[in-house]
């Protein structure tokens, strides 16, 4: 593995924690287009895999790795037939950037620690741009980022590497400098397509078996990269 100079992350599931974080947003979302239709509920949360009892997604949910066109192509079968798509889009990037994120770990020191070490940082996500970056400001670690895409930036949406390949080069780094770190197959499918080192981490859906094939190494959370690029410095 090459020295790492930059660490792109995931955000749902990576930064955040995938379940707590999407849990009360897929609540609130299903009863705001359901209203009263128990049946129209029970459709709409089966089509984007969610438990609603348990409050959880499946390991398979649409919403894991997607992006809101795909997941509003889930749901339009089981909506009204006037309903119209680009507003239905609108209607879920709306809901995303209000959704109360919780981190997977204090974000704000670890990423202080990371920079200080001269580490290039950016974020990759299959969420829209504009509900990401309210996200990372909401939690107050906006600035920390030299490069934040989401999948209506112009570079594709993960498993693609062009989110990926776009911070390289806004940041000046090699692709084999840059570490990927996500919580599913897609972001480290990203990561090997981009020729990128890969971490997975376990605070989204998918287990460390789903992941271990695709990553250099698969950490319980963030908060284990510190040790994890100590590991690979030269002795």
């Amino acid at each position: 593995m090459a020295r790492i100079t930059a660490i792109l992350f995931d955000k749902d599931g990576t930064l955040f924690d995938f379940h707590t974080s999407w849990g009360d947003w897929a609540t609130r979302l299903l009863e705001g287009l359901a209203g009263n239709d128990g049946a129209r509920h029970g459709a709409l949360a089966e089509a984007i895999g969610f438990d609603r009892a348990a409050r959880r997604f499946r390991r398979d949910s649409v919403v894991i790795a997607s992006t809101a066109e795909d997941i509003a192509m889930r749901m339009l079968p089981h909506l009204p037939p006037d309903t119209d798509l680009p507003r239905l889009v609108a209607t879920l990037n709306a809901a995303a950037a209000a959704a109360p994120m919780q981190p997977a770990v204090p974000l704000q020191p670890l990423l202080e620690a990371l920079a200080a070490r001269g580490l290039a940082l950016g974020v990759a996500t299959n969420d829209a741009e504009h509900p990401a970056r309210a996200h990372l400001v909401a939690a107050g670690i906006a600035d920390r980022f030299d490069f934040v895409a989401g999948y209506d930036s112009g570079h594709g949406a993960k498993p693609d590497p062009g989110q990926l390949l776009a911070f390289a080069v806004a940041t000046g780094r090699a692709p084999a400098e840059v570490l990927m770190v996500g919580d599913s197959r897609h972001d480290l499918s990203a990561g090997r397509r981009a020729g990128m080192a890969t971490v997975a981490v376990l605070t989204g859906a998918a287990t460390a078996e789903e992941l271990a094939d695709l990553a250099d190494a698969v950490l319980p959370n963030i908060g284990h990269l510190p040790d994890f690029l100590d590991r690979l410095a030269p002795g």
